[in-house]
């Protein structure tokens, strides 16, 4: 696939943001830097939700305290799919995600998070680092006013939990499932009602019926969220989510005013 075709695969990238007058001011004292960090994951989930914490902690260690974020859980302060828009619009300096979920913005936004038959959490790694893709990547968000920074991967998914069992392609259809990113896109055309919803909703809409099945991640994080409570059936691995990559993205016109050693 050629370079530019790649940038401008699906939807038209939005415009560069133009944040920079706009930017909230980070609180800056005696040479310090405190950043809002918000995350769309809950803070206390396993992996996903400690990943921006851990990160957190270790900048504060490498920067000798110069350069402190402070994390928001999921919904804290923006929505759980709304972390991108944040950091683009100035609200947050930095911010936790999975690329994705912003995959309106640019269809292409899916191979940094996950693609059905994809690359695995590996091949992910090295691509990014000797294939060109964090060229690629920083590309596509700086027309947005981000820089993006992988971090860490979930690796290969569940199918997700079934209150029955599905033996059959048939057992898919008209079932209400939660399943993000083009997996959904798939089990669209196998007479799935796809359904895209953030971590905290997912436990609630499962226990009250309002879905029918539902996909997170894997057995330890859907354990830690209660799924096996609601439902006796997991399925793994699946095809959707060979890998699940994990992102970090900071505002530019923040990125570019601090100093050079941080």
């Amino acid at each position: 696939m050629k370079r530019r075709d790649f940038l401008k695969a699906g939807a038209v990238a939005a415009p560069a943001a133009a944040a920079g007058s706009f930017l909230a001011a980070p609180a800056v004292a005696q040479g310090t830097f405190e950043w809002k960090m918000p995350t769309s994951f809950p803070a206390q989930a396993p992996g996903v939700g400690t990943n921006p914490t851990t990160f957190a902690a270790r900048v504060a260690a490498m920067s000798d305290g110069q350069l402190s974020l402070k994390v928001f859980s999921g919904g804290e302060l923006v929505p759980p799919f709304g972390v991108e828009d944040a950091v683009e619009q100035g609200t947050a300096e930095i911010g936790h995600s999975t690329s994705y979920y912003a995959a309106s913005k640019n269809t292409a936004l899916h191979y940094f998070s996950a693609v059905p038959f994809g690359m695995t959490a590996i091949e992910t790694s090295g691509w990014l680092r000797y294939g060109g893709g964090q060229e690629l990547w920083d590309e596509l968000y700086a027309q947005r006013g981000l820089v993006p920074f992988y971090s860490g991967n979930s690796t290969v998914q569940a199918a997700g939990w079934f209150k029955t069992p599905v033996e059959s392609v048939d057992d898919l259809a008209g079932l209400n499932f939660r399943i993000a990113g083009l997996g959904g896109e798939t089990m669209r055309k196998l007479g799935v009602n796809a359904v895209l919803l953030p971590p905290t909703e997912i436990f609630p809409a499962f226990q009250s019926g309002a879905i029918d099945a539902a996909e997170w991640v894997g057995p330890l994080l859907d354990q830690a969220f209660g799924l096996q409570k609601v439902a006796s059936y997991c399925y793994l691995p699946a095809f959707h989510e060979p890998s699940a990559g994990l992102e970090v993205v900071v505002n530019a016109d923040a990125w570019a005013e601090l100093p050079a050693h941080l």
